[in-house]
């Protein structure tokens, strides 16, 4: 190894919930080798090409929790590690992604330290991290770097890498009502919202309620007019032309001026608006015949172009469109004055997370232009306005000005096609009064409509358009979870997750099974190898057959590649045995504070992830298992078979529940009220041999039931069932149901 280098030893993609954070992560352990003697303060001129190069970093608060934060480290004197831990989000940040997680954290080993940063995309991150070591490097050795062609590729990975606009707009806002995601494509669009069956899809503005059928008749755009009009809808005349004569004759029917466009065009390709002669038309016709499977010619319809956003019936946002014009000064080309007047505009570009596009001078353009005697490389007169564009970037937002009976026909044009998300695209002088008053008229219908330009509109306010998608998709009650067990723990995770599956399955629910044994769906094994894995959790959570899932989570899942879900409805924590467990691979230590991984806050990641209207299991007999109730944002559910121990008793004192062996029997208990499930004799699965472990790993799946709210008779009898071969476990289930309470203090009389 060189001097002053930094090498990457191994990189873990941590995809889920870990020790570290919710949201996936990588980490990555490097080795700084001599820079262990050369905190920043060591290094003359480091921090002033540091600030000088990423000027973002006084954003950065770290320690000290105030702006500027990060530099006071950088210049009190500060470790390589955490100094690119820094550099690497503020470079995923210059490529426009969200503000990130890091920690960076000191190993056993000298100069070897974890490094993690929050994982966007893999791909993207770790290119971020090559730069950011290149760029730190440059930095400690005073020579140059690129930073301007970093940003680049890295802007470039993230437009075809991360989540577009409207389908990230969707999934923040369902973040914010508490609603999981998983992207089902590694660089698309497509993405479930939920799990299991509680699931919903979307895929960029459209969802599994957007239906195939009336897509393909929003595409139509001939066969929408003809729909939306029989309801009363106003639309421009025109007609569907075969040839660039028939186009000519059709104009001519309509009076001039004209639209020419593709029957099935979308974004604007190939629409040629306020044509006024047959050679123009001509001209149109052979450019929007190549954009569509046929053309339409249509009225012009004078005023301005809206786009209407309507969601579930309902007009949720309007953007206004502008003409493109120039001004002569009498010295600069066409082309310049579009570069210097319009395109110098900060809020253009390329990307998808410009609100508004570069205006190049395509064919529609050429065509204004011709019409007003001038192209590319003339040079206007100096005062003189000369027009670029017409159908421009719906750039300012009206949403506000919508007349009352514009709205209701808009919603009503969307019902028509059958669409649940609609863009509606209207022609009108003035969106603050009805159409019929002044001759407007609904142009387009369309499917998958995009919504930066309500997200982010060049002017105005931004709109909640992702707020409105997922508030139509599920209902206010609906969470889009399903009833959800993560169990771990050094031993039992297995026989206490196919046990709880067992109880669930009683209890009449279509459950999904990933442990040890293998995934079960209901009775059926559907994979015999190993499935306690991030990839086999997740396989249950796209199923929408399930309707519950049990999902064994080891130390090594927990630390390799994060929990494959982002919270639970119960956390099961059986036991904590540093001894029994290797774990040297991810340098886990007995104890170690904040500054090392121990087996502690290992498994603390399991109660962390518990639902605030959730419950932790956790075993009362293992004081480093039961030390975790502090962290649970739920209710904490106790388990031990030992009524004497002292934690057990605080807890019970306290009016809080706990699953024990009282008397010979499972025993749930609230305060001092007791329901008695069944005699361990009675228990197939504890036996005459009454192993202590058995009976703790039976204690925790009853918990675990309690917890779910099941009935007293579905966790009798399937404490009784459990492990047997009986064909019909439900006609044990033949008397009376008795509920068991669910308030945090039932009221049962003792027996």
């Amino acid at each position: 190894m060189t001097p002053k280098d930094i090498i990457f030893r191994d990189t873990i993609s941590l995809r889920g919930p870990s020790i570290w954070t919710y949201p996936p992560v990588l980490e990555v352990w490097i080795d700084i080798g001599e820079l262990e003697d050369f905190p920043s303060n060591k290094i003359p001129g480091l921090y002033d090409r540091l600030s000088a190069w990423l000027p973002g970093l006084i954003e950065h608060r770290c320690n000290y929790d105030e702006r500027g934060g990060f530099l006071r480290r950088l210049q009190e004197g500060t470790w390589p590690g955490h100094i690119l831990e820094h550099i690497v989000l503020e470079l995923l940040t210059l490529a426009g992604l969200p503000d990130g997680f890091g920690r960076t954290r000191e190993t056993t080993t000298r100069g070897v330290y974890k490094l993690v940063v929050s994982n966007f995309h893999e791909e993207v991150t770790r290119q971020a991290l090559n730069y950011g070591r290149e760029l730190l490097l440059a930095a400690i050795e005073d020579r140059p770097f690129d930073l301007e062609d970093a940003q680049k590729t890295l802007r470039r990975k993230v437009d075809r890498k991360y989540l577009g606009p409207s389908t990230a707009a969707i999934v923040q806002a369902a973040e914010a009502r508490g609603i999981p995601h998983i992207r089902l494509l590694d660089d698309g669009n497509l993405v479930q919202l939920g799990y299991g069956a509680a699931a919903r899809r979307i895929w960029t503005a459209e969802t599994d309620r957007t239906s195939a059928i009336a897509e393909t008749i929003s595409r139509d755009k001939d066969l929408t007019k003809e729909l939306i009009s029989s309801v009363g809808v106003p639309v421009p005349e025109g007609r569907e032309v075969d040839s660039a004569d028939d186009a000519c004759d059709a104009a001519d029917d309509i009076g001039y001026p004209v639209v020419v466009k593709p029957t099935d065009g979308n974004h604007g390709r190939g629409v040629f608006i306020d044509l006024m002669n047959a050679d123009d038309v001509r001209k149109a016709y052979a450019i929007a015949v190549e954009e569509g499977s046929g053309v339409l010619v249509e009225r012009s319809i004078q005023g301005i172009e809206h786009r209407l956003l309507v969601v579930g019936g309902k007009l949720v946002a309007a953007n206004r469109s502008d003409l493109i014009t120039i001004q002569g000064d009498g010295q600069s080309t066409v082309q310049a004055l579009i570069d210097e007047q319009i395109n110098i505009d900060p809020r253009r570009g390329t990307t998808e997370l410009h609100p508004l596009a570069i205006i190049r001078i395509d064919t529609a353009a050429r065509i204004e232009l011709e019409r007003q005697g001038l192209n590319g490389d003339s040079i206007p007169a100096a005062g003189r306005e000369v027009l670029i564009q017409r159908n421009a970037n719906h750039a300012f937002d009206c949403t506000d000005e919508v007349h009352p009976d514009t709205a209701d026909t808009v919603s009503l044009a969307a019902r028509v096609v059958g669409l649940d998300i609609a863009g509606i695209d209207l022609v009108c002088q003035d969106v603050s009064k009805p159409l019929a008053d002044q001759g407007g008229a609904i142009v387009e219908v369309n499917a998958g409509p995009s919504l930066l330009m309500h997200i982010k509109p060049g002017i105005g306010k931004p709109r909640p358009v992702g707020q409105a998608i997922v508030n139509n998709l599920f209902a206010p009650q609906e969470s889009g979870r399903v009833p959800l067990v993560g169990v771990t723990g050094t031993f039992g995770k297995t026989p206490v997750a196919r046990m709880v599956a067992h109880l669930l399955h009683l209890s009449g629910h279509q459950v999904g099974l990933a442990c040890s044994d293998g995934m079960f769906l209901g009775r059926r094994q559907v994979d015999r190898n190993n499935a306690a894995t991030w990839s086999a959790g997740r396989r249950l959570l796209l199923n929408r057959a399930v309707d519950a899932a049990v999902i064994e989570n080891s130390a090594r899942t927990i630390l390799g590649e994060g929990l494959p879900y982002d919270r639970c409805a119960v956390g099961i924590v059986t036991n904590i045995v540093p001894e029994a467990e290797q774990l040297d691979r991810w340098d886990v230590q007995p104890t170690g504070g904040e500054y090392y991984t121990t087996h502690r806050s290992t498994y603390r990641t399991q109660v962390d992830v518990v639902l605030p209207s959730g419950h932790a299991v956790l075993n009362a007999a293992d004081p480093l298992v039961a030390d975790l109730a502090e962290l649970c944002d739920g209710e904490v559910i106790l388990f031990a078979a030992d009524l004497t121990l002292a934690c057990l008793n605080e807890h019970l004192a306290q009016g809080k529940r706990a699953v024990v062996v009282n008397d010979g029997r499972i025993t749930l208990r609230s305060g001092q009220d007791d329901i008695r499930i069944a005699r361990l004799v009675d228990i197939p699965a504890i036996g005459k041999a009454r192993d202590p472990k058995v009976i703790a790993n039976m204690l925790a799946a009853v918990a675990a039931g309690w917890a779910l709210g099941l009935t007293q008779e579905v966790i009798g009898t399937g404490v009784k069932t459990y492990g047997l071969e009986i064909p019909d476990p439900f006609a044990l289930l033949s008397r009376t149901a008795r509920k068991l309470p669910t308030a945090r203090k039932p009221g049962v009389a003792k027996k």
